[in-house]
């Protein structure tokens, strides 16, 4: 405990940290300081994961995550042509039959000057607009550009107005409150933007209209309707609070000092709320005030964001990325009560590399946020979620409610003629990067629909895995189609925890391939454009750890396969448009990643899956 004359020095190292666990670990008397304070978010048992991409985690059955901006330096497929390859913080919200997404972006690094905020939208969710920029930098008397930075951007007012907000701060720390203030704008139904105007100034740093500039104090706007929904926001203690890491002001406007905030609300009222470090508080009065209750139990203390919400089926999702310092996987964890969270699963689980260097840019899918009370409720019973992945590209999750990890007992039968969702299987998981798209598309042919797996980037891949029913063995069987022999599809069966007894290829070289005891061995060759049946008979007659392959009927490798891995069971089955990764790596430039590579298509059909025969 530290001793009272210390404490005025704690405080200025707390605040200068910006995380409010230094806070109240700095200052005597607060929740932390109690080992028996009884946190209102815990979860259930001990959280363990590897270092593989998923970390070892079943996945959501039927998630699907979609690649929303790739960063691009030569090629740049945004509105204003910004060539940023850093990509970060996006925020989302659902209004007008629309999902609204915004995010930072800047040219190399984080906290780069220009850093302004770019905004896209999408009516699915799965197909997104090109972005633009909606708040973008501007040149200071001195000559400085600010940098933008948010936490929390958007409000839907009870007015029915969007808004759009975001700070802007100074180079090199645009979130140390020494920043200029919040800009607001609106965000109109037809898609257009109305001015922007400064929302609340950082005047504790002498900012005001007189030196701020460029934007006009928003009580300035001769919209009634806009003045009031800025005017309903500034009241709301909720939404607030969320900006006080940027504004840090000691006017009495903020109620507790945090990064991040996140926060749902229990049936008696009672608001919960979690933020960076897992730093925990509860409020009954809407934020009015908080009452600190320590650290989430059981739960990773991190910088990279928490996400809570009640889902439609009157559950609570945590979502958050299950590591003290790596940023990977994206999990999810849920609760009855919202009190007591447990089965942690993968949301994203995909590791892919980083493509540009840049200092400070993290790896893994973070800073998870989703719509916020209050801020749109989408038509279907998905949680949305919205992240970036190794700060350079921006991603959404669409992720089924209940969120399971199984599926029901029993035989599957897949032909993809019914059960899509905006072109995707639902009760398949999909891995979806802009270049790399899985999509159930019409055949053109008798066939009818088929599910098409494309690939033209040179450092991604499509992926789509369905879940089946655990088991020892398992009898699978699909129809295949490849366009082409220059493209790789590699086919797993894999366990719970993402063991690979099965692994399977058809090569670029127009070879198919399987592995025997970790060793790829030959299996035949492929042709394009010709529809070949496949078989993978798994633990057959009984016989243990061991695997056949047929094509079209006839067995095709010299001898029974051995397992490369060794899971008891197995109940997943994948298709990837390229090599498995353990997870991806960064720390480099890699050579030409702005351009596409030649496309390789693969389509899957009629897939059946027998388990526990």
């Amino acid at each position: 405990m530290p001793n009272a004359p210390f404490t005025p020095f704690l405080k200025r190292w707390a605040y200068a940290l910006g995380s409010a666990s230094a806070l109240a670990l700095a200052i005597p008397g607060t929740a932390q300081d109690d080992p028996t304070e009884d946190p209102p978010i815990k979860f259930d048992g001990e959280i363990k994961v590897t270092h593989a991409g998923d970390g070892g985690l079943r996945p959501v059955v039927g998630t699907h995550n979609i690649q929303v901006y790739r960063a691009n330096r030569l090629d740049s497929q945004h509105q204003d042509g910004l060539d940023h390859t850093y990509t970060h913080a996006p925020n989302l919200a659902y209004w007008n039959g629309k999902f609204h997404l915004d995010y930072l972006s800047a040219p190399v690094s984080e906290h780069d000057s220009p850093t302004p905020t770019s905004y896209t939208s999408s009516t699915n969710g799965i197909d997104w607009e090109p972005p633009r920029l909606i708040f973008p930098t501007y040149e200071l008397p001195d000559g400085s550009h600010p940098l933008t930075h948010q936490r929390m951007s958007f409000y839907v007012a009870p007015n029915d107005m969007l808004l759009a907000t975001a700070f802007y701060g100074l180079y090199p720390r645009p979130n140390d409150g020494t920043g200029i203030g919040r800009a607001v704008r609106e965000i109109k139904k037809d898609g257009s933007f109305g001015p922007i105007y400064y929302l609340r100034y950082n005047s504790q740093e002498g900012w005001d209209p007189a030196n701020a500039a460029n934007f006009p104090f928003y009580t300035e706007s001769k919209d009634k309707k806009f003045v009031a929904a800025c005017e309903a926001l500034l009241a709301n203690k909720l939404m607030t609070a969320q900006w006080w890491e940027e504004d840090r002001s000691e006017d009495g406007f903020y109620r507790e000092k945090g990064k991040a905030l996140s926060y749902y609300h229990l049936p008696n009222g009672k608001v919960v709320g979690i933020w960076k470090y897992a730093v925990t508080m509860t409020s009954d009065d809407e934020g009015e005030s908080w009452i600190r209750t320590g650290f989430a139990r059981n739960i990773p203390r991190n910088g990279s964001k928490y996400w809570a919400k009640q889902t439609k089926d009157g559950r609570y999702a945590l979502v958050f990325n299950p590591t003290t310092r790596l940023r990977h996987p994206l999990a999810i964890a849920t609760s009855d009560d919202g009190e007591h969270f447990s089965k942690l699963l993968s949301v994203h689980g995909e590791h892919a590399d980083i493509r540009f260097w840049g200092k400070y840019k993290s790896m893994g899918p973070q800073y998870v946020r989703g719509i916020l009370e209050g801020n749109g409720t989408t038509p279907d019973n998905y949680l949305w979620l919205t992240y970036s992945v190794n700060k350079e590209d921006i991603w959404v999750s669409r992720v089924p409610t209940p969120v399971e990890s199984s599926v029901p007992p029993g035989p599957i039968f897949d032909d993809f003629e019914t059960g899509n969702k905006d072109g995707l299987p639902v009760k398949w998981n999909v891995y979806s990067p802009l270049w790399a798209s899985p999509r159930v598309v019409d055949t053109g042919s008798e066939r009818g629909k088929a599910l098409e797996l494309n690939d033209e980037d040179p450092y991604d891949y499509a992926s789509v895995t369905r879940v089946f029913e655990e088991g020892r063995s398992s009898l699978i069987r699909f129809k295949l189609l490849a366009k082409q022999v220059f493209g790789r599809l590699e086919i797993d069966v894999a366990s719970g925890d993402g063991l690979r007894p099965v692994q399977i290829a058809f090569t670029e070289n127009g070879t198919i391939e399987s592995k025997h005891e970790g060793a790829w061995k030959p299996g035949g060759t492929y042709r394009p454009d010709e529809w070949i049946d496949v078989e993978l008979d798994v633990n057959p007659g009984n016989n243990h750890e061991r695997f056949q392959l047929r094509i079209n009927g006839e067995e095709v490798l010299y001898r029974i396969a051995y397992f490369s891995d060794f899971p008891e069971t197995t109940e997943r089955l994948t298709f990837r448009t390229g090599k498995y990764r353990y997870r991806g790596e960064g720390g480099i430039d890699l050579p030409d990643p702005d351009f596409k590579t030649p496309n390789a298509v693969f389509l899957i059909d009629d897939v059946s899956i027998e388990a526990n025969r």
